[in-house]
């Protein structure tokens, strides 16, 4: 059987970080995945739910954030359950199998910075694409493309 999920969205909201009694890491957090097509001119998204457990809880809970854009992989997965008023309900969830970060962000001083594993800061990328980069002179047709 095969059950993949990947989805690309801006987070609805900031993850919280929870523990299980047994203290396990837990985060949930939706994502608003926009539509290819609009509705009387405006655009259309729908709104799903993502949880995710031990590292991957802690990694969202710390580097996720309002608005973020993120790519997400993981499972489909279905609940049942029966709420304190005795009626029977369901929910989809997305199990996350793994998270990133789908756009860069700006530092102060205009270059990009992805955010640092582990909390360790990287060095900044230059914000052009050609930064660090030189023609090569092909003055005998002997590059290879």
């Amino acid at each position: 059987m095969l059950n993949k999920v990947i989805l690309m969205g801006r987070l609805v909201k900031d993850p919280e970080l929870r523990h299980t009694q047994t203290g396990t890491a837990v985060t949930s957090f939706r994502i608003a995945v926009d539509r290819d097509f609009k509705r009387q001119g405006e655009d259309t998204a729908d709104f799903l739910d993502i949880v995710a457990w031990d590292k991957k809880a802690e990694f969202a809970s710390r580097y996720f954030n309002k608005g973020k854009l993120v790519a997400v992989t993981g499972r489909l997965q279905q609940r049942n359950w029966t709420d304190k008023d005795g009626n029977k309900r369901n929910s989809v969830e997305v199990i996350a199998e793994e998270l990133h970060f789908a756009e860069s962000r700006r530092s102060e001083d205009g270059h990009r910075e992805f955010p640092p594993p582990h909390g360790e800061p990287l060095p900044a990328i230059p914000a052009t694409p050609s930064a660090g980069f030189h023609e090569l002179e092909d003055d005998d047709g002997e590059l290879p493309f």
